[in-house]
């Protein structure tokens, strides 16, 4: 692919990486991926991927949150710091642990506001939630990573100027073929979200599975990889214009 992919959303940080992250680095390289955005579940993994992206400055973009209800280490959630919305039934049952969700959701929205930062945002079982929410915040740089809501809800969100990005296991589920129709293709990046979501369940995913997304949102939408692959990343720079710039820095 000319250019190559950009990858929106993985956690190079996890757990699951921590073997083999330099190898996974470089079959990303090899298999076209030009650029990862890899971003933090709970605050133990902050200083990591400083690390991370100090050993690898033009091409592992750091991105800092916290998961709304990702465990952390030691068993405990970290919904007091969080990059979006989670309203999963079975997970956040009553009406006060969203309350909480909400009011930090909105403490982070206001930094990356001040600092004029974009924002990577969770939204699963939230999806109107959040996109209201976000729009009520005023927020204008936004990616719905593995967005999973209405094509309905998400028009909304591409009314205000927010991007849609789509990890390998969307090729294994019709339901995403209606949104993705809908959502032009100027509001998609793609994402693997690794070591989760890949194509099979039982096996840990990997940034250089993007592939995966970009012929499935090719295949959807009657295009070729090539020109999906050239706008997700086109779109991936408007958003994140800080990965061109250390881009250009290796050269």
């Amino acid at each position: 692919m000319a250019g190559g992919y950009v990858d929106c959303h993985c956690h190079m940080t996890a757990e699951e990486f921590s073997q083999d992250r330099a190898d996974i680095l470089e079959r990303a390289r090899k298999g076209g991926v030009q650029a990862l955005v890899s971003v933090t579940e709970h605050a133990g993994e902050l200083e990591t991927l400083l690390h991370l992206s100090d050993r690898y400055p033009s091409y592992v973009m750091p991105c800092f949150g916290v998961h709304p209800i990702q465990s952390t280490a030691d068993g405990s959630h970290s919904v007091t710091m969080q990059i979006g919305l989670d309203f999963t039934p079975w997970l956040t049952p009553t009406s006060k642990e969203r309350e909480e969700q909400l009011r930090v959701f909105q403490k982070q929205l206001d930094i990356a506001k001040q600092m004029d930062l974009p924002v990577n945002v969770h939204s699963r079982s939230a999806g109107r939630q959040t996109i209201a929410f976000l729009k009520e915040q005023g927020a204008e740089k936004v990616l719905l990573h593995n967005f999973a809501g209405r094509a309905s809800v998400a028009l909304e969100g591409v009314q205000a100027g927010y991007f849609f990005s789509f990890p390998p296991r969307v090729a294994n589920n019709d339901q995403r073929e209606k949104l993705i129709r809908r959502i032009p293709l100027e509001n998609i990046c793609l994402e693997t979200d690794s070591p989760a979501l890949g194509p099979d369940r039982q096996e840990r995913n990997i940034p250089s599975n993007i592939f995966i997304s970009c012929e499935y949102i090719a295949r959807v939408k009657g295009l070729s990889p090539e020109k999906v692959c050239e706008a997700t990343a086109h779109n991936a720079f408007r958003l994140f214009p800080k990965i061109r710039h250390k881009m250009n820095n290796r050269y």
